[in-house]
């Protein structure tokens, strides 16, 4: 049920803007690391979307609720690795899947923004929604605690595989945690066929932002 009232929440002013040469850096600071992300204006994946600093923010204030150090993570549509360097921060052993075509970026901010720290490497995997998971992720070995999603959803034809794809990953004992900016119909359909599979709560809202902030689990019989 949906009924919990959820935490309204404004999205902080995380990014600290540098003086920089390069418009294409993003500053930001996250339980007290600072993190620079290379966006890339090519693909919609590698720009920082509202959801991710949203989740990003979240999981900073809520490490007792959601406390991830030397949990299990797997960021799916990771863009431009925001959400990724922050679970790794926090202690996570993180897998950080997208598409081909986003992965060298993505493999660049995480290793950038991770190399120096005392923490578990994250991986990084090509991984397309509703494709060969079986072959690429067998359950046999691959569990995770917590599946992180931010704004996977827009006006785009993959929803269905998108859907699976949370099927897939959520075993009982996981908790997908899932950020979106609310802005067509279509955000609300998926909403309502998630709620229709999972047990469903609107943890947070950042109106400011029209960003949600969800927790869904398997429903176990």
């Amino acid at each position: 049920s949906l009924i919990d009232s959820p935490v309204i929440l404004k999205i902080l002013q995380n990014w600290t803007p540098k003086v920089s040469h390069y418009f294409d850096k993003e500053h930001y600071t996250y339980a007290g690391h600072q993190i620079v992300i290379q966006e890339s204006i090519e693909y919609f994946g590698a720009v920082v979307w509202p959801g991710a600093l949203a989740l990003s923010q979240y999981l900073e204030s809520n490490q007792e609720q959601f406390n991830l150090k030397d949990k299990k993570v797997l960021e799916i549509g990771a863009g431009t690795g925001l959400v990724s360097i922050v679970a790794c921060i926090l202690g996570a052993y993180v897998t950080a899947t997208d598409l081909p075509e986003v992965l060298e970026n993505l493999s660049y901010n995480i290793s950038r923004n991770t190399q120096s720290m005392n923490m578990h490497k994250p991986e990084v995997r090509k991984l397309v929604w509703g494709e060969g998971l079986n072959e690429d992720f067998p359950v046999s070995t691959h569990h995770y605690d917590f599946l992180l999603a931010t704004d996977v959803v827009y006006h785009h034809a993959a929803l269905d595989p998108l859907l699976a794809t949370m099927e897939y990953f959520c075993k009982p004992g996981t908790v997908l945690l899932w950020a979106n900016k609310f802005r067509f119909s279509t955000d609300y359909e998926f909403l309502e066929r998630l709620c229709n599979i999972f047990n469903t709560t609107i943890l947070a809202e950042f109106p400011e932002s029209n960003v949600k902030l969800l927790k869904a689990t398997v429903r176990e019989n």
